[in-house]
């Protein structure tokens, strides 16, 4: 709390004039301030003014400042107050005036914050199911403590009639509410009940109008559901697809028609009891199962069940007999919205929920658009007539060595602001990379990340990002002079930054060091650190793909002093998908290059035999040639090498899918290190991988289980990266590691690595707030992007 103020006594009656910045709309602040200068006996007024809080109070000195502390204090639960400004006022409406809240007013300002939207709160659920209530069953309860936020907004200052609530005037009884100090729901702007707000529809595909309305509508969805069918509901940030997570042919019917055959699916359950039925739950994942966010968390399973009622092996694989293998871990999240724990009710047992898209499409939102895209996924749809202004994917996250990880920031957490450690003199865009893509606004010292957009690859998610850019820069009144984008060329997101900007306003963030950068910027960090980049590929400065990088860096900028060793991508793109094209070109072609063939041929005559001899003529025919086989320093697409030798996963239906089944293989396992290389290169220090390589097939032909070698093989990776940041420390003199990149995503080798590299004396740094992977390349751009233009200034 800071202010401009004379000392008054304590009994005497004075003025003054509070600003409050933060989080402070949408939460129920200005009700908040209402009820807090009501029981301390102060006259005055509050007012939104252009996204920030302003209070004209007069009372007795003492019970001024004891308002002004409980402004922070005491706050919403959902507000974030960073500063209470208070300054001698000028204006006393007299004693006994009382104290009233004014309309909110626009205006220029600095900032415009808005909370994302919050998960149904306990009061208004109570409400949900008395039946002597007015609002019983009604799916759209809310009041000022949850409900829509970020998702109907429209613009700021966040009123009524600035969101898509505007289309649903206000019976008298929500009136009444709205303009009562006393009730939760006063200026609770989303504020509806059964007879003013909005409505549920079931409709079938092709229907030329909904079959049913209201309850009917519901009653029709939840009994598709326990029918096995798939039904389209309509959320807050877009449409899902539900089906029973207990029935085999439902969740099959749903991966084969949505064309999701590997990845796991998300699966919501009606309570903590519930999932505490599914999976082994820590007190951290309770917390944030139950968090005002409700996000998807990726927990441990259970012992498979195979009795009634038991998850349907297809929620974690698609593949006959791998459940088994592939089970330990599986996404819960619980009921965020009333029509979620209606529908949860209803059905009875869990349900799968999964984004309303096929595969590798951005979410659906729009009811026409969902129709036409969804009609050959869904069997029906359940919808309602409140507008989604803004596309919000659910947010994914988990607990790593006792912290919060994020691994998708969506609905719940954007468009929270961030902090950037050095502050940005000019606005910038960072515009991300290409997969699990994300853009951030930057003004001053916040970044505000955008949710997930998708794989940036496609025509439906280009326009998607383009529509959540110019939503949020609206909303948050930036106009980007400067843009921060990835070297490589070929991303859409580096191609909308050239054409739109100047090159005098572009900003180019070398991949990695936008992963450490992000993880560097979250922990505050604005000196040199090393920096510890694994990830599948991103382009190097030298022409080549990077992917297992130690960097000397800082915020601004960075130099390599270590990397992996280079191996070619037969195939380019096709050896992500096709692992086993990754192995043949660490088989064939690794660095050092030149050199004759570095294995025995018995060793890798099991894996060759099973590959296709036609595939294998025209891989030796690109290496020979050097015909599309780039070259790559990747950790990433080392897992994926290894992962393949050891029969674990030869294609992929998704990238980095071989990797994360090999640390799921290994379990909680580890074991010695395998054989590996360290030496100069080009005065970089370089791991070679090709001993690791020729004792795993070692071990495998003398029948080690590709369990307990795919834990060897992690705890090499590990092994090394310490000696890595060892090498580093000598030559730089830096005790500072940020570890950042998609591969810290293995939760073993991330959680291993903090505590390894901590006992050798480094002060260990990782993402938590923004993910590891590529979602959180936007945030690291930024702050690359802040820190040149800081220096620069």
């Amino acid at each position: 709390m800071s202010g401009l103020m004379k000392p008054a006594p304590p009994s005497e009656r004075t003025c003054r004039e509070i600003e409050v910045r933060g989080v402070v709309q949408g939460v129920g602040f200005r009700p908040f301030v209402w009820r807090l200068a009501h029981e301390l006996h102060l006259d005055g007024s509050v007012v939104n003014r252009a996204g920030r809080v302003q209070i004209e109070v007069a009372g007795p000195a003492a019970a001024l400042d004891e308002f002004a502390v409980r402004l922070q204090s005491d706050a919403p639960p959902r507000a974030k107050v960073e500063h209470v400004i208070v300054c001698d006022g000028t204006l006393d409406p007299g004693p006994g005036s009382g104290f009233t809240i004014a309309e909110s007013q626009g205006g220029a300002s600095g900032e415009r914050l808005f909370p994302p939207d919050i998960a149904t709160c306990e009061d208004c659920r109570l409400e949900l199911a008395d039946p002597t209530d007015r609002r019983y069953r009604y799916p759209f309860v809310n009041c000022t403590n949850c409900g829509p936020r970020a998702t109907i907004i429209e613009d700021l200052p966040y009123d009524r009639a600035r969101t898509s609530m505007r289309s649903f005037p206000m019976c008298a009884a929500c009136e009444a509410e709205y303009i009562d100090p006393s009730n939760r729901r006063f200026h609770a702007e989303p504020i509806a009940c059964p007879d003013c707000g909005p409505q549920l529809a079931f409709r079938r595909p092709g229907d030329a109008a909904p079959a049913a309305r209201r309850e009917a509508a519901l009653t029709a969805a939840i009994a598709d559901l326990r029918d096995g069918r798939i039904v389209a509901v309509k959320g807050l940030g877009g449409y899902h697809l539900a089906c029973d997570a207990t029935d085999v042919a439902a969740v099959g019917r749903l991966r084969d028609r949505k064309h999701r055959w590997a990845k796991p699916l998300a699966v919501m359950v009606a309570d903590l009891e519930a999932a505490r039925r599914v999976a082994s739950l820590t007190p951290q994942e309770e917390a944030l199962l139950t968090s005002p966010a409700r996000p998807i968390v990726l927990v441990e399973r259970v012992a498979v069940r195979h009795d009634a009622g038991a998850l349907a092996d297809g929620v974690v694989s698609a593949e006959p007999g791998r459940a088994a293998e592939l089970n330990r871990r599986i996404g819960l999240f619980l009921p965020y919205t009333p029509l979620h724990h209606l529908l949860l009710e209803g059905v009875g047992r869990p349900v799968v929920l999964t984004s309303g898209n096929l595969s590798d499409e951005p979410l659906a939102t729009d009811d026409a658009e969902a129709l036409e895209r969804l009609a050959g996924i869904a069997d029906s749809f359940l919808s309602h007539d409140r507008e989604i202004r803004a596309r919000y994917d659910d947010s994914v996250t988990r607990v790593v060595d006792g912290r919060e990880s994020v691994i998708r920031r969506g609905r719940g957490y954007s468009p929270e602001p961030l902090s950037l450690p050095i502050a940005t003199p000019r606005h910038v865009l960072a515009v991300g990379a290409e997969l699990k893509h994300t853009f951030t606004l930057a003004r001053g010292s916040r970044a505000s990340v955008a949710p997930h957009t998708g794989d940036l690859e496609d025509l439906l998610t280009y326009q998607a990002f383009e529509m959540n850019l110019s939503h949020l820069s609206r909303l948050l009144e930036i106009e980007p002079e400067y843009v921060a984008h990835d070297l490589h060329p070929g991303y859409l997101s580096t191609q909308y930054a050239t054409r739109h900007f100047p090159e005098s306003r572009q900003i180019g963030v070398q991949h990695h060091h936008a992963h450490v950068a992000s993880a560097a910027a979250e922990a505050g960090l604005v000196g040199e650190f090393i920096g510890v980049a694994f990830d599948g590929l991103g382009m190097g400065d030298d022409g080549t793909f990077w992917g297992g990088e130690v960097l000397a860096a800082n915020l601004a900028g960075f130099r390599r002093v270590g990397r992996f060793g280079r191996a070619p991508m037969p195939g380019g793109a096709l050896a992500v998908k096709k692992p086993y094209r990754m192995a043949l070109g660490y088989i064939l072609a690794a660095e050092p290059f030149g050199q004759d063939e570095w294995l025995d041929p018995e060793l890798t005559r099991a894996f060759v035999d099973r590959l296709d001899p036609r595939e294998l003529d025209v891989v030796r025919v690109q290496l020979a040639r050097g015909l599309n086989a780039p070259l790559a320093s990747s950790a990433g697409r080392l897992f994926d090498a290894a992962a393949s030798l050891l029969g674990i996963r030869d294609v992929a239906e998704y990238e980095g899918q071989a990797a994360i089944e090999l640390e799921l293989i290994a379990g909680e396992g580890s074991g010695e290190a395998l054989p590996f290389g360290l030496e100069r290169r080009d005065g970089l220090i370089v791991y070679d991988p090709r001993p690791t390589l020729r004792a795993l097939l070692e071990a495998r032909a003398v029948g080690s289980s590709a369990a307990s070698l795919a834990g060897r093989f992690q705890q090499t990776i590990a092994e090394v990266t310490r000696r890595l940041c060892d090498e580093a420390r000598k030559s730089t003199g830096l005790d500072i590691v940020v570890l950042s990149g998609g591969v810290f995503q293995n939760q073993w080798l991330s959680t291993s690595l903090v505590r390894s590299l901590a006992r050798d004396g480094f002060e260990v740094h990782t993402n938590h707030q923004v993910p590891a992977n590529d979602g959180g390349i936007s945030y690291g751009q930024a702050a690359v992007a802040a820190a040149r233009l800081a220096a620069a200034s």
